[in-house]
């Protein structure tokens, strides 16, 4: 039997998570909640993700930091991370790509394509 993906949403403002935490849930996916960076990485040492929503801007550990401690685990190498940022800067999307996302999306963004692009992250073989 084949489990639904896990999601991981990190983000430390409580109407994102909600709303995202309701996309998610209404698609299939299970979720779990990470309200900052260092909530993430205990998840990320517990329990393998297929994917994280991640904001960058938090007041303990950022998104760049998470991410890359992500790629770094031996349990998470095929998660897939989408950054969701205020942060709209080319030099900050750069950073994104650079600490190893898979796809950058500035808020505001439509649900309508973030539920597209996690499908398809979901569904598109790791190269």
């Amino acid at each position: 039997m084949k489990t639904n993906p896990h999601i991981l949403i990190v983000d430390d403002e409580p109407n994102i998570v909600m709303s995202l935490e309701f996309l998610m849930r209404k698609a299939g996916y299970q979720v779990s909640i990470a309200r900052n960076g260092t909530e993430a990485l205990e998840a990320i040492a517990r329990t393998p993700f297929a994917l994280l929503l991640l904001d960058i801007m938090m007041p303990d550990v950022d998104g760049y930091q998470v991410c890359r401690a992500v790629r770094a685990h031996p349990r998470q190498p095929d998660t897939r991370v989408v950054f969701l940022s205020a942060k709209s800067k080319e030099a900050d999307v750069q950073r994104g790509y650079e600490a190893g996302a898979d796809l950058y999306l500035t808020k505001p963004f439509s649900t309508r394509q973030l539920m597209e692009k996690i499908k398809e992250l979901l569904t598109t073989d790791i190269p």
